[in-house]
């Protein structure tokens, strides 16, 4: 199916095999009462985003208990294709010691330093487009 500007409308199936394709994505949240965006690297795990941060307690304090948004896409400039998915639900900091041992033996390579909080994202609905050839 396309959408009214041509682009292809993801199924939700595909939505997810896209997000977790990616090393790096951006969560979107409110910091302040403005928006806020900050890439980070991230795994899909049991039906959710699983963000490990470090020292930036913008993060972890403008993303606790609130619906966020999370954007992944992967563009090729030089030929006009691509896709973007944005999954939203609501984020938490994981704060149970069962969960934060699970979390910490999938394969994670986060690339700030001191990356002792888990931020869990769980996924409640996910859209996504893709644009190739047949757009144009």
């Amino acid at each position: 199916m396309r959408d009214s500007a041509g682009f292809e409308v993801l199924g939700s199936d595909e939505c997810l095999r896209l997000l977790g394709s990616v090393p790096v994505g951006r969560v979107v949240f409110t910091e302040n009462a403005l928006p806020a965006v900050h890439p980070v690297n991230f795994l899909v795990h049991a039906g959710a985003v699983i963000i490990r941060s470090g020292n930036d307690r913008s993060i972890t304090a403008g993303v606790d208990g609130a619906v966020v948004a999370f954007e992944v896409d992967d563009i090729d400039v030089d030929n006009r294709t691509g896709w973007n998915v944005t999954a939203v639900g609501r984020a938490s900091v994981v704060s149970d010691s069962a969960m934060i041992g699970e979390l910490s033996s999938l394969p994670f390579h986060p690339w700030a330093p001191d990356c002792a909080c888990f931020i869990r994202i769980q996924i409640e609905r996910v859209t996504g487009r893709r644009i190739d050839e047949a757009t144009e």
